[in-house]
């Protein structure tokens, strides 16, 4: 029997994963005997569109996608698939979304399973799904799942987290992660070897190492609060320099206690944290673009001790600096 797929629609969202996702989903059981043996078989997964009215609706990038039912109208289904919120970080969701928010909870009440693509799990978020479950989302609104919805657990540094009662709730992180989504959910309903007959015909690599080695730098962004903004300028030039931390103060102006708290509520990070974060998004850079030994990398962004170093990067990136070069320097050349 077919399992029914929802793909929910909206306008602040993107094509590629709307469509991507669909393509595959009914590519299992159908396309592998039809190139290996030349004659289609069952199609075994039949996704839907589904948004708040039928119709076209005109995504990002002014691409128009067809839904053919309204969320009122969509008839019962094992799994609805939410894209990515196309919207900045941080950006307001309830009021914006508040009738698919309220549809989320009512089918996942209903049994409903939930699956989210990249900042679409802040509609869980907001539908209070997430309490107590572990969580990813696209990198750039880790903090902000974090920092806004207490009790929710973020993997940040994961592609793909299962949570909820029968695990219920799947979450990919963020750009082509929703790749792993569709394999692992045409696994769940379809079965492994239809899963592994996709990936076979579309070349998919399992995103193994997660979402970190492709997070750039997102909670350094200026705030309001003007002494520890100024810490933040100083701080931008000065990251390689000892004892930045107790510099940091010093321009800030403020005591070291409340610097330390100000600073952690403005920017969602310790000061330690802080300058961390900085080196290592300055010693990506370096690894990137060109060919210094990691030792003199490690000196040049302020650490003396390249065996820290190379645990810290390896604990915050998921790769060791030498395979992240190569990851990352072979594909800036192919670009060039």
């Amino acid at each position: 029997m077919t399992a029914q797929i929802a793909f929910l629609v909206f306008p602040e969202t993107s094509a590629s994963v709307v469509y991507g996702m669909f393509d595959l989903f009914s590519s299992a059981g159908r396309d592998w005997p039809l190139i290996v043996e030349g004659t289609a078989g069952p199609q075994l997964l039949s996704p839907i569109i589904v948004a708040r009215e039928v119709g076209t609706v005109v995504v990002s990038n002014g691409v128009p996608v067809a839904a053919a039912h309204t969320m009122a109208d969509c008839p019962p289904v094992e799994l609805i698939c939410v894209p990515e919120v196309n919207l900045p970080p941080g950006a307001p969701l309830a009021e914006r979304f508040a009738p698919e928010i309220a549809w989320l909870r009512q089918r996942h009440a209903a049994g409903a399973t939930l699956a989210t693509a990249c900042s679409g799990a802040m509609l869980l978020a907001e539908a209070g799904l997430l309490s107590g479950c572990e969580a990813t989302t696209h990198w750039a609104w880790c903090d902000v799942l974090a920092r806004n919805y207490l009790g929710v657990k973020v993997q940040g540094q994961r592609a793909l987290v299962v949570a909820g009662e029968g695990g219920r709730l799947v979450m990919a992180g963020g750009g082509s992660t929703w790749l792993d989504l569709a394999l692992y959910l045409i696994a769940r309903l379809a079965g492994v070897e239809p899963a592994m007959q996709v990936a076979r015909l579309n070349l998919i690599d399992w995103h193994s190492v997660g979402q970190q080695p492709f997070a750039r730098i997102a909670r350094t962004r200026q705030v309001e609060d003007a002494a520890i903004a100024r810490s933040q300028e100083w701080i931008a030039d000065h990251y390689m320099d000892a004892a930045p931390v107790a510099a940091m103060i010093r321009v800030s102006g403020l005591t070291e206690r409340s610097f330390k708290r100000r600073f952690q509520s403005a920017t969602g990070m310790t000061p330690l944290e802080y300058v961390h974060t900085l080196r290592i998004e300055e010693a990506k850079q370096m690894l990137e673009t060109g060919d210094a030994p990691v030792e003199a990398i490690a000196q040049e962004v302020g650490y003396e001790d390249a065996g820290f170093f190379g645990r810290l990067f390896r604990r915050k990136v998921r790769l060791t600096p030498a395979q992240y070069r190569r990851r990352f320097q072979s594909l800036r050349r192919a670009l060039d």
